[in-house]
């Protein structure tokens, strides 16, 4: 737990990545993080303005079965299935959390103080059902600061122009590659001008982009070493970033279009880029590089709490350390295809591999709550 005197000691780096324009989000969420008082703390202390959670977190969080005993107990009681204890457990969490942040939330007129929850990951590649999912979360966390997290498979796409067209601010996520981010943020606008159309008020829609970091090096950094040269080596660490400088290039394009001049006109916010995925994977690099080296304004930063407590011990933020990357971002990429790594191919199989991982811990998570429910004599 910190304490206001180490956090007015730590405090140095993450007030210098808010003063640059970088919200921070904490990516994590657990019942006994807000039982505690630890969200609080960090909300106070150390330039917190947010919260992720996707399928991975909540296994973790509520697989331990630690804080969530007595509402297993009242679920058990009813008989409720197995679905429904997982959305009661999930969405009491992403409640009790948003009114820790509700204050950040009015303070900063709706930009921050955003908790995030995500869809079903089964309902990935089903437009129809992703939609009725986000509609219900909408309705069981009942909170003005939330955010459905929805993936940009394919199917999210139109699901998530629905969804924003309905008014319902959208964290879009599992986002890997350049061509897919500009799809999402034409969806974004679609759902906008979907909204408008309805007379809705489009200051009241909010949306944040979520471009994946880290993973992207763990997967060409690992075809670098097999090629082994020097040129492979020495390219080593640089694509995740290159792909996420040239995704904020495409940002800059997007929201300077004509398209988005009519949107903001009529009181449209950004859909904001946020680094993702942004822990490091190699232990041989700086524990802060994804953080040090993607400050930029208006974008959002969601860490994990080890990389929050690095970043404010060490963190490195010298102003702003992605616009003027671009060319040489442009060339890193180029480098990397040239050695036949193919991109495409890359950024494809992460996808894949993303919606499958969070199916699969979404599934450990069933299978964890049907035995807890189980114990105590219920058929779930």
């Amino acid at each position: 737990m910190i304490t206001v005197t180490e956090a007015t000691a730590t405090a140095g780096a993450l007030k210098r990545l808010t003063d640059e324009g970088v919200s921070i989000w904490l990516d994590d969420l657990s019942r006994k993080r807000i039982s505690t008082g630890n969200l609080a703390e960090l909300v106070a202390h150390r330039n917190v303005v947010g919260v992720t959670t996707n399928p991975s977190i909540f296994q973790a969080a509520i697989g331990s079965g630690e804080g969530y005993e007595e509402q297993l107990a009242d679920l058990a009681v009813r008989g409720v299935t197995v679905d429904e204890a997982v959305r009661m457990m999930t969405t009491q969490d992403v409640r009790a959390a948003a009114d820790v942040l509700r204050s950040v939330y009015d303070a900063s007129g709706g930009v921050d103080g955003r908790v995030s929850i995500e869809v079903d990951p089964r309902l990935a590649h089903d437009t129809t059902a992703t939609v009725a999912e986000a509609k219900q979360l909408a309705w069981l966390v009942d909170r003005p600061n939330v955010m459905i997290k929805i993936p940009a498979t394919k199917a999210g796409l139109p699901a998530i122009t629905e969804v924003i067209g309905l008014g319902i601010s959208v964290n879009v996520t599992l986002i890997f590659s350049l061509e897919r981010y500009r799809e999402v943020m034409a969806a974004y606008l679609a759902g906008l001008e979907q909204a408008a159309a309805k007379g809705l008020d489009l200051a009241a829609i909010h949306s944040v982009a979520s471009f994946f970091v880290s993973r992207v090096d763990a997967e060409i950094d690992k075809r670098l070493t097999v090629l082994g040269t020097d040129e492979a080596l020495a390219l080593k660490g640089k694509a995740a970033l290159a792909n996420a400088r040239l995704a904020y290039e495409a940002y800059e394009q997007v929201f300077a279009g004509d398209r988005w001049s009519a949107l903001e006109s009529a009181g449209a916010n950004r859909q904001r880029p946020l680094w993702a995925s942004t822990g490091v994977k190699d232990p041989s690099y700086k524990d802060t590089l994804y953080v040090d080296e993607l400050v930029a304004p208006g974008t959002v930063n969601t860490m994990p709490e080890a990389t929050l407590d690095a970043t404010a011990d060490h963190g490195d933020v010298r102003g702003d350390t992605v616009t003027g990357g671009y060319d040489q971002a442009r060339a890193d990429l180029a480098a990397v295809e040239r050695l036949g790594i193919s991109y495409d191919e890359v950024v494809g199989k992460l996808e894949d591999e993303g919606v499958a991982k969070f199916q699969v811990a979404w599934q450990e998570l069933l299978d964890a709550v049907t035995k807890s429910l189980n114990s105590k004599g219920v058929d779930a």
